[in-house]
């Protein structure tokens, strides 16, 4: 691109805010749209972002549409934002449905505009840095991972559209679809799902917690929680890895931010091995966008696909079917193009 980088964050709420804070930060211009033209002109101005009154005008003052909306929303803003010729982000999950997301790949293969999922833990430093050691081989083939996020039910009115499932898709989808992408990401495709939920066997509780136990085409077996079961303000994660040859683990409460435990071995004398930490305050967010930009502006990949979003919405519907039937989920083959 000659023109300067320009970016158009459709959603003022929660996720708008969190993008356009990494794009004003990365320098980037930003403008606003909102459904409530207050929230976006208090949004905007806290981050010196202008604001448009409206889908059309915001398209026309940007080069990238980024979506951060409810999901059932952002098929319809992705597609119009492909017919206007424009390249689109969108918040996680893709879609609110597997044939949405896919109207949403054709729309911009259509185009010939590029679509990018933000499936944002794949830019945490902690758990690229434990993907890496899984890639080096330093515990041999995954068997085994662990995966954990919880936090508090979303401190929002009972109308709110995280808890209407016809918009969200629930806890399961919309939190959870977080340790589906980055199980996949490191131990391959996921050929079944088995749920459990407090939501679906005891939805008076106004809670949720969930168990999921992925089994991989290779073999491997992920074990993800998700909860909106905890305390404010606590908000948890936890990843184990463990291999033919050794173990990787991270806890966000716990110092330090990862840790491998390898069998002993010639080059593994010194038993526990701390990863370098420098890199791990980076911003993820930030880390994320600029791999999107870099990728609209080179014509390069980027490490998170619009199909990757897609499998990762397909383990999540998955998983919620089974917590509603109580029945395991066979997933087929994953389409051709999917990346780990």
């Amino acid at each position: 691109m000659t023109e300067p980088f320009r970016v158009g964050v459709v959603g003022a709420g929660f996720m708008g805010e969190a993008h356009l804070a990494a794009w004003t930060a990365e320098g980037v211009p930003a403008v606003v749209v909102d459904h409530d033209a207050g929230r976006a002109v208090a949004l905007a101005a806290r981050f010196g972002a202008a604001v448009a009154r409206s889908f059309e005008e915001l398209v026309e003052a940007v080069d990238v549409v980024d979506v951060c909306t409810p999901t059932d929303q952002h098929a319809a803003i992705a597609i119009r934002a492909a017919e206007a010729g424009r390249h689109v982000i969108c918040e996680k999950p893709l879609a609110r449905t597997v044939e949405d997301g896919e109207a949403m790949v054709a729309a911009c293969e259509h185009a010939g505009v590029r679509l990018f999922v933000a499936h944002v833990v794949r830019f945490f430093p902690e758990y690229v840095a434990a993907r890496r050691v899984v890639e080096d081989g330093q515990i041999g083939d995954p068997a085994v991972l662990r995966l954990k996020r919880a936090s508090f039910r979303p401190r929002r009115a009972a109308g709110h559209w995280f808890f209407d499932e016809a918009q969200s898709g629930g806890m399961i989808v919309d939190l959870m679809i977080h340790d589906f992408d980055y199980a996949r990401w490191v131990a391959g495709e996921v050929v079944a799902v088995q749920c459990r939920s407090v939501a679906a066997e005891r939805p008076e509780l106004g809670v949720d917690h969930a168990y999921a136990i992925l089994t991989h085409e290779s073999g491997a077996i992920s074990h993800v929680t998700g909860s909106w079961a905890y305390s404010a303000p606590t908000f948890r994660t936890s990843l184990e890895i463990a291999g033919s040859r050794g173990l990787v683990e991270h806890d966000s409460a716990v110092a330090p931010p990862i840790v491998t435990y390898l069998q002993p071995g010639e080059a593994n004398a010194h038993g526990a091995v701390g990863l370098p930490g420098r890199s791990l305050a980076e911003d993820p967010y930030r880390l994320e966008l600029r791999e999107f930009r870099d990728a609209i502006e080179h014509g390069t990949a980027a490490r998170v696909t619009a199909r990757d979003g897609i499998e990762a919405l397909r383990i999540a519907l998955a998983a919620a079917e089974s917590a509603r039937t109580g029945r395991v989920v066979r997933l087929g083959r994953a389409a051709a193009g999917a990346t780990r």
